[in-house]
């Protein structure tokens, strides 16, 4: 079965998302910036998701894991739980 593993940035808004991917392309850390401003519990560990299979997460993040370029800054990607930038660092 596919695995990959993946961290992410939750936010309340798309703009303050869109802030922080274009502070991440300026090279800030992404982990620092989960640590700060990350809604999900997730964010204590630098936005880390640990290792992944399809089907765990919400449908919009998954397909993000799943078939987007690997080591990207994606986003930011709506879910019912605010909007996401993902960073996918292995897949297989």
């Amino acid at each position: 079965m596919a695995k990959a593993m993946a961290r992410h940035i939750l936010l309340a808004s798309e703009a303050e998302a869109a802030r922080l991917k274009q502070r991440l392309a300026g090279g800030e850390d992404f982990a620092r910036l989960a640590r700060r401003h990350s809604l999900c519990p997730s964010g204590k560990r630098g936005g880390d998701l640990g290792e992944i299979r399809p089907g765990q997460l919400v449908r919009p993040i998954d397909q993000v894991i799943f078939r987007k370029a690997l080591r990207e800054i994606h986003g930011p990607v709506k879910s019912q739980f605010g909007y996401h930038l993902v960073q996918v660092f292995y897949r297989d």
